[in-house]
């Protein structure tokens, strides 16, 4: 469209009152970018998702490197994901139970502090050189933690920020969860080679926990009221699942994220990629697994000065095509500067995916709900990073790496005309903030 074909555009403010035949000046709501981070609580909720990611990265580090170090075995490494996701796969749904049932502000505190004393037990084990055993039994305590912290701190999103900002809420702490993920690996790595050992790694991760529990402490939005519930505790704990199945778009919401995921194996096999297909080494292994990161940062820098979607529903559908194509291009590239790329692209259409997601959870959830959901979700997120990342080997190690990344990349395309042609109710989603059944 050219300039003369632009509609004239007319703001109040440049149009004297005298002008408008004495009719009062229609004002138009500015897009504000911050709108989340003029709220203290939300300040203080996004430093502890910060910190505390931060200190997850580094504790991934320093285990694997650790254990890999004393063990030389790849089965030990194997055991570090197992250890900490099947307490997330066997508590989420009591877990969620609890969360909507208790306050939710403690659940995370009480979790906060069970992961701090599993942390300096690590840092007791790792300078003593004690027994594998204990090690993994910080590991399942860990991972019992995060079941109950995760769903408990998205449930406790909805209190440190009104509903009208919740997709800048998310967005928000979507980008402080990515500039974690860049910077947490490397420092932990820094360190490690810094003092020949992974014991400090886990002392500075454990102060780092204990601003996170002050930041939490800080936090002064209510609990919701709930009103206590006659069912019972069975079918309390089903009730997420019963919800998700009703509520089509959230359903097809986290179809689309499970199977992405699942079939995108680009980061799990980006090793190999490093090593015997692009021959970039040890230094361009890094600069692939930072990309993916830079790229979602990127986005949600870019999603925070935009204004909220209009269509969500289309925008998440081509956000995960866009994301298996990538796939594809990756799967097959030689070219290191085109993989790099690729992985940007990655990153940034799975932040897209993150945002409306977890926005329509929010949005779309009533309160009394929002710990079992947000624990299905949890759920689902956590078998699908664990089962994608087998799933990626073992497909690899039947089809090669390239085929297995080039086919994984096009069944993500197909799943998301599958989702598109049995949840029409995804493709009509509108504004997040208006989404109806």
């Amino acid at each position: 469209m050219s300039s003369t074909d632009q509609p004239e555009v007319l703001s109040s403010e440049a149009i004297p009152l005298s002008q408008t035949n004495n009719t009062m000046p229609v004002l138009t709501e500015r897009h504000d970018p911050y709108q989340a981070l003029r709220h203290r609580d939300f300040r203080f909720f996004c430093l502890a998702v910060f910190l505390g990611s931060i200190g997850e990265q580094m504790l991934s580090v320093a285990i694997g490197w650790e254990l890999y170090e004393r063990t030389n075995s790849a089965l030990a490494l194997g055991f570090v994901g197992l250890a900490q996701v099947l307490p997330v796969i066997v508590l989420s749904l009591p877990a969620g139970h609890i969360v909507d049932r208790a306050n939710r502000k403690r659940i995370v505190l009480f979790a906060r502090c069970v992961l701090f004393l599993s942390i300096l037990g690590l840092a007791f084990l790792s300078y003593t050189h004690g027994p594998l055993l204990p090690i993994y039994g910080c590991l399942v305590l860990i991972g019992c933690a995060e079941a109950f912290s995760s769903p408990a701190s998205s449930a406790m999103l909805s209190q440190v920020v009104p509903g009208d900002a919740y997709q800048s809420a998310v967005t928000w702490e979507s980008s402080s969860w990515q500039l974690a993920s860049m910077m947490g690996p490397a420092l932990g790595g820094l360190i490690i080679a810094i003092f020949h050992s992974a014991t400090p790694v886990y002392l500075i991760d454990a102060v780092a926990l204990m601003v996170v529990i002050l930041c939490v402490v800080l936090i002064r939005g209510k609990q919701p009221v709930i009103q206590p519930s006659e069912k019972t505790t069975l079918h309390s704990l089903m009730e997420g699942l019963t919800f998700l199945r009703r509520t089509q778009v959230i359903l097809a919401s986290i179809t689309l994220d499970l199977f992405a995921v699942l079939l995108g194996g680009a980061t799990t096999l980006m090793p190999i990629y490093a090593r015997d297909i692009l021959h970039v080494g040890p230094s361009g292994l890094g600069f692939l697994q930072a990309a993916p990161s830079v790229g979602a940062l990127a986005m949600t820098l870019c999603l925070a000065h935009l204004p909220p979607f209009k269509r969500a529903g289309r925008t998440l559908l081509l956000a995960v095509a866009m994301f298996g194509l990538a796939t594809c291009i990756f799967g097959l590239s030689h070219i290191f500067w085109l993989s790099l790329f690729m992985l940007l692209i990655l990153g940034a259409t799975d932040n897209i995916s993150v945002v409306i997601r977890s926005t329509l959870l929010l949005t779309r959830t009533p309160e009394a709900m929002r710990g079992r959901v947000s624990s299905v979700n949890t759920l689902f997120i956590s078998m699908s990073n664990q089962l994608g990342g087998f799933e990626s080997g073992m497909a690899a190690q039947l089809l090669g790496p390239v085929a297995a990344v080039s086919v994984g990349g096009v069944g993500t395309i197909l799943v998301v005309v599958l989702v598109a042609a049995l949840w029409p109710e995804m493709r009509r989603l509108g504004a997040l903030s208006e989404a109806k059944e």
